[in-house]
């Protein structure tokens, strides 16, 4: 019998997620199998730490990292490491690639700690270390001898960028993806296979396998005989999984992709979303479309494809097939269970780790349904809304409503676990979350339309999804939030500029403000993004112009929350500053935190949890107390 709830003002409901317990979660951030398909290793984001652990097939899960700190530090980050022959390449906060094995001992650095290094990647016969190197202006693939005897040596340079650096099963020959200015990587990329020789190894010659400006490639992968290269490159609106012949050049698409994804945006190093069994006879890989996912097995010689029970998991990421067995890691979660890392053995799913305590049962938290509606030109928004949800409380009327703006903005929400979401709608907030043109998960023609209208594409569409809302009854239209960071909380700006009166308040996490000072300030990877987003300057300079929201902050009326950290890179704490003095002059409702030790994105425990504390109190003062 289901007990009768209590009724009680939305967004007042006594909530078990607390500020404490979302602060002290850990973020799962990767995972692989060791070569002998046994062990697992997996990084954890602990406070502002990331720690390194592993399990063996049979015993206890055990820290292997201490003092360092593990984090790869090559653009948004991303291969942080691997592992192979029992030994773990990983890359230190300090800039430096280490080297720990799994038994007894301590980490001991293999470069020096001089500029920023991602995806160590050991060659076959445990000689080299090949990685990604980056000094913030030059980015090059430099290799290493394994035991960190010599000077490291630029391997291959020459492009503007470079990823997912892939060892031949002979270690004679290297894969890997590489692109340049204007371009981000989903936009257009290169796939090259090089012939190495020598003592230390030199690049002999290098082949460009597929790929260019305009087609997108990734992930390339050799089969474990060595006679195929594998690799996903995009169809014009979706992807295929291709493999290559080695030998004769030919080219056979394995995985027509038809409404659905086999990647997602390489906005890090490291992503994985599918790889080849220990024969070779088949391939697992993941499908995503529309802010879920799911893994199939194909089999290459008939060509079938059949769907894994991944079930209750609606969202997985970072692959991990084992090289001895058909048997799979990843990290996985859905709306009502935080993230996991799950072995899968060929029939069943085992959690080897949780990412929180997983005390508040899975019906507590709020489960999505997918809704579009119209944009001004006819097409269609995505997004999904997320109606209040606590088994002890019901409210009367319509609720608060939270529209969560993603960041990227080539990005997407999904259908995973999101902590911030939980801690809202537990209250009696409902929340949309709004997948505006120019997100990816529908198609590349959905992807590109933001193209040229970065900050009127997507502040329309989330008007709209505000709208949205009050026309079909899903929130109260006089309590609407918007929330968001980085990109987010540009969209956010821009809506509370362009549209006031829409939103009771808004909160922004290190949110862009002048596009001008982004341009000319950001970091390499994306310093050339808006030329494609917005346009070339000085072209573009009346859409920059009309499109920065520090130009046009005296239009702001509505209470705003901000927060901001002190060494982030991406969007430097001067962006927020410029807005909150605007607020200041023109005596609008603000709060400015600014978290000492933070970048792009807040990963203390003690901000975490005061970024959720003081949002609430926020809310409770210009939302639901005010008339």
């Amino acid at each position: 019998m289901n007990p009768v709830k209590k009724n009680k003002t939305y967004g007042m409901w006594g909530s078990p997620v607390s500020a404490v317990m979302l602060s002290q979660r850990l973020r799962l951030e990767d995972v692989r199998w060791d070569s002998d398909g046994f062990s697992v290793v997996w990084l954890e984001g602990r406070s502002g730490k990331g720690v390194l652990v592993t399990r063996p097939e049979e015993g206890a899960r055990r820290d292997l990292t201490v003092e360092q700190n593990v984090h790869a530090g090559v653009g948004y980050g991303g291969g942080d490491f691997s592992i192979s022959k029992g030994v773990v390449y990983f890359v230190d906060r300090t800039g430096c690639i280490c080297k720990h094995g799994l038994g007894y001992g301590q980490p001991r650095p293999i470069t020096p700690a001089y500029g920023h290094a991602a995806s160590p990647t050991l060659s076959p016969d445990g000689k080299w270390v090949v990685y990604v190197f980056s000094d913030g202006r030059m980015d090059l693939l430099g290799m290493v001898d394994a035991e960190g005897r010599d000077w490291p040596i630029k391997l291959v340079r020459g492009a503007d960028f470079y990823m997912q650096p892939t060892w031949h099963p002979s270690g004679n020959a290297l894969s890997w993806v590489e692109w340049d200015h204007p371009n981000m990587p989903w936009d257009g990329s290169r796939l090259k296979v090089g012939r190495l020789a020598g003592d230390p190894l030199r690049l002999v010659d290098e082949l460009l396998v597929a790929g260019d400006g305009n087609t997108p490639t990734m992930q390339p992968a050799f089969s474990p005989d060595g006679h195929w290269l594998s690799y996903i490159i995009g169809n014009g609106e979706w992807e295929d999984l291709v493999i290559h012949n080695l030998e004769d050049g030919s080219k056979h698409v394995l995985v027509k992709g038809e409404k659905f994804h086999l990647s997602l945006p390489a906005w890090v190093q490291g992503f994985s979303s599918y790889g080849w069994n220990s024969t070779g006879e088949s391939i697992f890989y993941t499908q995503y479309y529309g802010g879920y996912s799911s893994v199939w097995q194909l089999n290459l010689e008939s060509g079938i494809s059949k769907q894994l029970d991944t079930s209750p998991y609606t969202w997985i990421r970072q692959l991990s097939v084992s090289h001895v067995a058909d048997q799979l890691v990843f990290i996985a979660s859905a709306p009502g269970i935080p993230d996991r890392v799950v072995r899968w053995d060929g029939k069943q799913m085992e959690v080897v780790c949780h990412s929180e305590t997983e005390s508040v049962p899975p019906e507590m938290f709020s489960s999505p349904k997918q809704v579009r509606w119209k944009a001004d030109n006819g097409s269609y928004v995505n997004g999904l809304y997320y109606p209040p949800c606590n088994n002890e409380y019901e409210g009367e009327g319509l609720p608060p409503a939270i529209i969560s703006v993603h960041g990227g903005p080539t990005s997407s929400n999904n259908a995973s676990y999101d902590p911030e979401r939980a801690y809202y709608t537990t209250r009696g907030y409902a929340w949309l979350e709004v997948n505006y043109r120019g997100s990816s998960g529908y198609g590349r023609s959905y992807q590109d339309a933001l193209g040229g209208h970065w900050g009127e594409y997507d502040t329309q569409d989330v008007v709209d999804g505000a709208n949205y809302l009050a026309v079909e009854k899903l929130a109260d239209p006089g309590k609407i939030v918007i929330l968001g960071s980085s990109a987010g909380g540009y969209t956010v700006l821009n809506a509370l500029v362009q549209h006031p009166g829409i939103f009771k308040a808004g909160v922004c996490k290190y949110g862009v403000s002048n596009l001008f000072t982004l341009a000319m300030d950001t970091h390499k990877f994306e310093e050339h993004y808006l030329d494609s987003l917005v346009g070339p300057l000085p072209g573009a300079a009346d859409k920059y112009q009309r499109w920065s929201p520090q130009l046009h902050a005296g239009n702001i009326c509505t209470p705003l929350a901000i927060f901001q950290g002190m060494e982030d890179r991406v969007v430097p704490p001067a962006q927020s500053e410029a807005i909150v003095d605007a607020l200041r002059r023109k005596g609008v409702p603000y709060i400015y935190r600014l978290y000492e030790g933070e970048g792009h994105g807040f990963r203390k425990s003690e901000n975490i949890a005061d970024y959720l504390i003081q949002t609430e109190r926020f809310l409770q003062q210009h939302v639901l107390f005010s008339v």
